[in-house]
């Protein structure tokens, strides 16, 4: 089963290995870290084939002491250094697309349809380039740029029309409330507080799959019987709904940071890096939507 994010789908997150390695097990015999389930070990007839680290000469000595295993000292792995600057590239090209659609489409009520409409048909547009990367069996930065440039000319539009038409500041707020999950979840899962493991992700796909399937029955039954549908995007219903769509995000996130340390860990290609930044601007637009929508719900109900 595919999650929402493209990212956890791929090498080393199927379900024949197990979520980011939860199936594997020491070859017998063998140190404590296995190839077996990690996607990027390469399979060799020499001295290292059951050990990826074992050509780290600090390997042996940090799995002794239980500390966690050294990525590869070879080139071309993947680096913290690699994901924090590609998902800054990636973030960046879409708060670029954003403040320019936020400058230069006027919502005014001669051109507000115009506006909603272009914002609409760019938020199309994203969402295609992000299946077509979902399916792809490399990163591409150049698709995985352009949907950031649409995704921020969709958020660009909604975010001023929310801003100016609904709940002045809302926009700021909703940046602020999705720095606010992303620093938490961050400081949680380093500590600790936040084990991803095979259950905690069976638990967040199985809440993000029956989040989705509410929340299109929402959308078909606005578009077919007006109003807002069933209701779970407005009222006290929205405001619950809005809450638990930003508890899915951090749990996303915390996905998001075990596929980076796993890829480090590993010896992932530094070109996966791209793929975690995807994987972190998807989760990060999906907050921002929930805060940007849950401050609407309150706003409204003033």
């Amino acid at each position: 089963m595919r999650s929402r994010n493209p990212v956890f789908s791929r090498r080393g997150f199927s379900r024949d290995n197990g979520y980011a390695g939860f199936n594997t097990a020491p070859q017998a015999g063998g140190p404590a870290v296995a190839t077996q389930g990690n996607p990027y070990a390469q399979p060799t007839g020499d001295q290292y084939a059951q050990n990826p680290y074992a050509q780290n000469p600090y390997a042996q000595q940090d799995l002794q002491y239980g500390a966690p295993p050294q990525a590869p000292a070879t080139t071309g792995r993947m680096t913290i250094d690699d994901v924090v600057l590609r998902t800054a590239s990636t973030l960046g090209v879409l708060i670029l697309t954003a403040a320019l659609s936020w400058a230069l489409l006027p919502i005014d009520d001669a051109n507000i349809s115009r506006s909603y409409g272009i914002g609409i048909g760019a938020a199309l547009i994203g969402m295609v380039l992000a299946f077509v990367q979902s399916f792809k069996r490399k990163a591409s930065p150049a698709l995985i740029l352009t949907y950031a440039a649409f995704e921020g000319v969709f958020l660009g539009v909604v975010s001023n029309i929310v801003d100016n038409r609904i709940a002045d500041g809302a926009a700021m707020q909703a940046v602020i409330g999705t720095m606010a999950v992303f620093t938490g979840v961050l400081i949680a899962y380093k500590a600790g507080w936040i084990r991803v493991n095979r259950r905690f992700y069976g638990f967040v796909m199985a809440a993000a799959l029956g989040f989705i399937l509410l929340m299109t029955v929402n959308l078909l039954f606005a578009v077919f019987g007006g109003g807002d549908g069933l209701g779970f995007r407005s009222g006290p219903l929205g405001i619950v709904f809005g809450v638990i769509g930003i508890i899915l995000g951090a749990c996303f996130l915390a996905l998001d940071f075990k596929q980076v340390e796993d890829g480090v860990a590993y010896g992932a290609p530094r070109e996966e890096a791209w793929l975690a930044a995807f994987g972190l601007t998807l989760t990060l637009v999906w907050i921002y939507l929930e805060f940007l929508r849950l401050i609407s719900i309150l706003n409204s109900s003033d």
